[in-house]
């Protein structure tokens, strides 16, 4: 088993301490592991995800920026305009509808990339030639 395996079996605690060890006893050496615990994405706080990491990460925001305007009640303190908090709920509620039909548009984008894929597969395994050393796996 790999020593970076074993280590991970402990969690972040245990990178941070081998980190800070790696410090005390030769600063190269720390520094050595902080470039690596960062680069795998053992810390956690940046993985890998493609570009749906940075939707997600404004997808969070988004999510607690309502959470917090739940706080205040059905709908944010007056402003003391009443022309001004009608057009902010106006526009709030505009975008929401524009956020959740733009969600939906995506959803129906993955499901037709994911169609048109899935039918290519199909298509080349029904046009791929049979032959003797191949034989079908079964499905269990």
């Amino acid at each position: 088993m790999p020593i970076a395996a074993r280590i991970d079996e402990f969690g972040k605690l245990a990178w941070i301490g081998l980190m800070i060890l790696g410090f005390w006893a030769w600063w190269p050496l720390g520094l050595l592991i902080l470039a690596f615990t960062i680069g795998s994405g053992r810390m956690g706080c940046w993985h890998h995800r493609g570009m749906n990491r940075w939707q997600d990460h404004w997808q969070d925001k988004m999510d607690r920026m309502r959470s917090r305007m739940d706080w205040w009640g059905p709908a944010p303190p007056s402003s003391g305009n009443r022309a001004f908090d009608e057009y902010r709920t106006d526009t709030l509620r505009r975008l929401e509808e524009e956020q959740r039909e733009f969600k939906e548009f995506l959803q129906r984008l993955r499901f037709a990339k994911d169609r048109a894929e899935f039918d290519q597969f199909m298509a080349e395994r029904r046009n791929r030639p049979t032959g003797e050393g191949s034989q079908p796996q079964s499905q269990a």
